[in-house]
């Protein structure tokens, strides 16, 4: 995220340091969402599961109408080759007004669409119990795939339903904040807040803060762009590091 090539070089914390080191051993796979056996599925269904978000099901997966709508996206997260979380993306247009968040909040959003404004809506980010414990930071690896999808769409805002107990996480990491009330929705037995974050307001204050989230032009457009079948059929390997090099975000260690 981000583009300033004449700042001077960054300071980088610890935390940063360490994030970049273990996306070295990430990788993002695009997910094919009418393939109901994907394990991403299950990996959802588990998820909800252990706080009782979804209702039992005999198939223990969660899939909906909304992972089939033109403008979904679905991205699977690998540590080591191991399946360790998913997250889903809507690219939402006054020509593709399908999301999470707008079958939710529609007297808020479509206002906006109909003045010009995009944004991106992630939803359904779960993850691996046993990843969650060993790798604390899995919410940033996740999350990075929405934040190049920001930066590729070229978007307004990045939308959040987020629980209360989530939103200073948004808040300190996005500068999200919450622009509607809480209401319940896809068939989650809680409910949530819409908060946003300006993308362009943000994007290079995150990338000061959390260089991990860049990537260079050519990630981007292997995870996004190009021929819609050659998206699924490779790993797509992280580009943080190069990025933020580039632009003196990252100061390698000697």
């Amino acid at each position: 995220m981000g583009t300033n090539r004449t700042r001077p070089a960054a300071q980088t914390s610890r935390f940063a340091s360490a994030l970049m080191d273990i996306l070295d051993r990430v990788e993002y796979r695009r997910v094919r969402l009418d393939e109901i056996h994907d394990p991403i599925f299950r990996l959802r269904y588990e998820a909800y599961r252990r706080e009782e978000g979804v209702p039992f099901n005999v198939d223990r997966i969660v899939r909906e109408d909304l992972d089939l709508v033109p403008n979904a996206m679905c991205y699977g997260v690998y540590i080591d080759g191991a399946l360790v979380s998913s997250i889903r993306l809507h690219h939402v247009t006054a020509d593709f007004r399908r999301s999470p968040c707008m079958s939710v909040w529609p007297d808020v959003l479509s206002p906006w669409l109909d003045a010009g404004r995009t944004f991106i809506d992630p939803s359904r980010f779960t993850a691996d119990r046993d990843a969650t414990l060993a790798f604390p930071a899995l919410p940033f690896l996740t999350l990075r795939v929405a934040a190049m999808a920001c930066e590729y769409f070229e978007v307004d805002h990045c939308l959040s339903g987020v629980r209360d107990e989530h939103a200073p996480f948004y808040k300190r990491v996005f500068g999200a904040v919450p622009i509607a009330e809480e209401r319940t929705w896809g068939g989650a037995t809680f409910s949530v807040k819409l908060h946003s974050a300006d993308v362009r307001d943000i994007r290079n204050r995150v990338a000061d803060r959390f260089p991990f989230f860049m990537s260079t032009p050519e990630e981007r457009e292997r995870m996004f762009g190009g021929d819609p079948d050659s998206r699924f059929l490779s790993p797509v390997v992280p580009t943080a590091r190069v990025a933020a090099i580039a632009e003196n975000r990252f100061a390698p260690a000697q």
